[in-house]
């Protein structure tokens, strides 16, 4: 009998690893298994392991490789090149065993058929058999060859495959991790292309790639072949789609981010050149790669093989995969997937905090998309190439802690990666090659830069943060910085529930990681000021205004929304989404907007829409701008955008708040603004809150409580009011205490207030945590909820423990 050198991906499972690496035992898996659950995937066919060593000992390559190996001198970069260069000439120039030229001619010959096309298409991806093994990631160490016809060429890309086994970062990573290179075979897959190059294309991950939180699935994409997306030669859009409500049937999209995707790969008609990269429209550059429908529908996909896999496996398995989309019949491909190798590695129960003191005063150079949350600094040294074609051998000169600035990393450059503090791309998103090893590595990376290369220059001394959130910041200088790391198993338990104030929806999932019951406090300033940086009534009139410079700026801002008050309402909406599935589906309370007008004003086009007060922290602010008919549509998109979030997205755990409220006139002129922009107490399980931090709510409190679901003591302005002085002003700043008697004993008295009226009533203001005897007054008091920041969480948990024990 004939050995198997050939079979076709529908007869393949998983326990064949073995014969035909992970790539294609996954494909084999998916096909017989999800077709049937919708889960479109194209055919194709594997060369098996067989195949390789038939190769290898029909051309006599076993004892000529380990001859040039053996020779090669460790940790030396021109030694590697020299040797890796040798072992794939020596491949490349093999011959073929008939045998297995005729099967693979038949097996190319019966595909092309099956898809009525005399030569197609198709793939022709390397699937080694140690590459998706959970010990060492080794995703996208061989090479991949897209838009192949013809039996001829096939041969030829196989045997180039062959020779990927021995790139020099292959060669490297195995050195480093102790595998034989005969130990690790190699199989082939042929598979049918799908015309992405006439749409889009990208990867989806089952989960967030940074946080490691399970909830979302993680999408990026581009126009063109999905290897731009994989390599990193663009920044690519991003979703992220909440799972739990997308389970459920919402439209649960949380994010949407606009990459910069400037070119795309497409197939070539050029005579040896299968394909070429070609510059992006304008227009199209300013729309989203996906519809939002694709966006979901591919996220119900990656929720579907991660269940398979995880069944299958009997332990929780993230999955990676990649997609596509054929521009022909519009239809949605999944072409690989493979378990993601990294945070389903990670031992649970630590937290692990980087923070830097004093950034306030330092110079921030540059910034990007943030890998990973640790904080690196060392000197620059850039590099374009490991080849020293523009006459540069950069290799040699890097050092060990130098910060590598690239255009973008290289999958051949592992060697100096491992050696770098930290790692900066101008291109690439979260997903890219450069962002999973430097991930794998442990190494913080920032990609996307767009100029680092021009702006960073060799032998600077800088420090790489990417510990602030989803935007990684290069500092000027080397910048002290801290590790704490906490176990989180052995932290005690306490009676009175601690919540969280978040305000960067960026750090939401890593926040979320923290022991917490939900978060007590939400501000949208932070999603305003961040995510949409202009003024919301400069969105809707701008064009009125006649200033062509702010209009230019709003144009930029709303790219990819069909128009100013689509793209406010969509993007707070993610930002407050991010929040509420973090910590889903406990407790959310989100305050309304209370910027005060000094602070609109700075706002893009604020300064055509506020007015100078004398005293803005007692002015126009919180709910008396809500019913003002100067604002009231502009709060009307609030409104719109918490509507969104609890009906469109299904994050019913929101609740409102309603800050800065002077009567209870004025609390019920802001519900009925709210009913008329769709959002009512009470409807839908919408629960509505009051921020307590004026006297007049203290001593009114029986009165608001008949028309609210909680208060929420913001002790700052209340210490503020209640003294009579300014918290700005460095001269009376001495008597501002929240433990002032006459501050006590209104909190004294709205909590009893509030037990009396069956009304819930917790504290989101700084005290607290700052002190301990604070701390211990409210818990006697019976406080009902303590929300705290994230960074005083675990000294607040502590000590309100010490406190309820004692």
């Amino acid at each position: 009998m004939s050995p198997n050198y050939v079979v076709d991906l529908s007869t393949i499972r998983l326990t064949d690893i073995d014969q035909v690496g992970g790539k294609n035992a996954s494909l084999g898996e998916m096909i017989s298994n999800l077709t049937s659950l919708g889960v479109e995937i194209p055919g194709g066919f594997a060369l098996t392991v067989t195949a390789y060593w038939e190769f290898i000992n029909h051309n006599n390559l076993d004892s000529r490789i380990r001859k040039l190996i053996g020779e090669m001198k460790k940790d030396d970069l021109i030694s590697l090149k020299k040797t890796g260069l040798e072992v794939r000439q020596l491949i490349r120039n093999g011959e073929w065993p008939d045998p297995i030229k005729v099967a693979v001619k038949e097996s190319y010959a019966e595909l092309s058929s099956r898809y009525n096309q005399e030569i197609t298409d198709v793939a022709v991806r390397s699937s080694a058999t140690a590459e998706d093994l959970p010990e060492a990631s080794f995703a996208g160490q061989q090479e991949t060859y897209l838009n192949v016809r013809g039996p001829e060429q096939v041969l030829n890309a196989v045997r180039n495959c062959f020779a990927s086994l021995f790139t020099d970062r292959a060669i490297s990573y195995r050195d480093n991790f102790g595998f034989d290179h005969f130990d690790v075979g190699l199989s082939v897959c042929i598979q049918k292309m799908v015309r992405s190059d006439l749409a889009a294309a990208g990867v989806a991950f089952s989960l967030d790639t940074e946080s490691g939180f399970k909830d979302v699935v993680l999408i990026n994409g581009s126009y063109g072949l999905g290897e731009s997306v994989v390599q990193g030669t663009v920044s690519p859009d991003e979703f992220l789609i909440f799972k739990p409500t997308l389970h459920e049937g919402f439209e649960a999209i949380i994010e949407k981010k606009m990459g910069k995707k400037e070119n795309k790969m497409i197939y070539s008609t050029d005579p040896g050149q299968l394909i070429k990269t070609v510059h992006v429209g304008n227009t199209q550059q300013n729309e989203f790669c996906i519809t939002d429908e694709q966006a979901l529908k591919l996220a119900e996909w990656v929720c579907i093989i991660e269940d398979y896999y995880t069944k299958l496996k009997g332990h929780w398995c993230p999955m990676d995969t990649e997609w596509a989309i054929d521009g022909l019949s519009g239809k949605l491909f999944i072409v690989q997937a493979r378990p993601e190798t990294i945070h389903s590695r990670k031992e649970g129960g630590g937290l692990v905090e980087y923070t830097m003191s004093d950034t306030a005063t330092k110079n921030v150079r540059l910034t990007g998309i943030a890998v990973g949350d640790k904080i690196g600094q060392g000197r620059v040294q850039k590099m374009y190439s490991l080849d020293g074609r523009d006459g540069s051998f950069d290799g040699v000169d890097f050092k060990e802690g130098d910060i590598l600035v690239t255009e973008m990393t290289d999958p051949d450059w592992e060697p100096i990666m491992k050696k770098a503090s930290a790692i900066i791309t101008n291109k690439g998103g979260r997903t890219c090659h450069a962002a999973i090893v430097a991930r794998e590595m442990g190494v913080p990376a920032i990609v996307g830069t767009e100029d680092g290369t021009e702006r960073l220059f060799n032998g600077e001394e800088m420090t790489v943060s990417c510990a602030e959130g989803d935007v990684g910041k290069i500092y000027e200088g080397l910048i002290p910085y801290d590790v704490t790391e906490t176990k989180l198993d052995n932290l005690e338990k306490t009676k009175t529930p601690i919540m969280l104030n978040v305000a960067s929806p960026d750090l939401a999932f890593k926040f979320a990681q923290i022991p917490n019951a939900g978060v007590g406090l939400a501000r949208e300033e932070f999603i305003i000021n961040n995510y949409i940086q202009a003024h919301p009534l400069a969105l809707l009139q701008h064009k009125e205004l006649g200033d062509a410079e702010l209009t230019k700026r709003i144009n930029v801002l709303t790219r990819g929304y069909d128009d100013e008050e689509t793209f406010f309402v969509k993007r707070l909406s993610y930002g407050i989404a991010k929040i509420a599935s973090a910590f889903y589906p406990k407790q959310v309370i989100v305050r309304l907007s209370d910027f005060k007008s000094n602070e609109y004003y700075n706002l893009l086009g604020g300064s055509y829409f506020e007015p100078t007060e004398e005293n803005p922290m007692i002015g126009w602010r919180g709910a008396s701008r809500y019913y003002s008919k100067d604002y009231e549509y502009a709060f009307g998109m609030e409104c719109k955008a918490i509507k969104r979030v609890r009906e469109k997205m299904g994050l019913t755990n929101v609740t409102v708040m309603i800050p800065f409220c002077r009567t209870v006139d004025e609390l019920l002129k802001v519900y009925e603004v709210m009913k008329k922009y769709g959002l009512e107490r009470g409807v839908d399980g919408l629960k509505v809150f009051l921020m307590a931090e004026l006297p007049s709510n203290i001593m009114m409190a029986e009165e608001f409580a008949e028309h609210i679901d909680g208060f929420s003591i913001g002790s700052n302005d209340l210490t503020q009011l209640t003294l009579g002085l300014d918290r700005d002003s460095a001269l009376v700043a001495h008597i501002y205490d929240e433990r002032n008697p006459a501050v006590k004993r209104s909190i004294s008295h709205l909590i009893d207030t509030a037990k009396k009226t069956n009304t819930k009533v917790g504290i989101c203001g700084q005290g607290p945590s700052d002190y301990p005897d604070f701390a211990q007054f409210l818990v006697e008091k019976g406080i009902d909820t303590i929300s705290v920041t994230p960074d005083s969480m675990l000294k607040t948990i502590r000590a309100i423990h010490k406190i309820e024990n004692q």
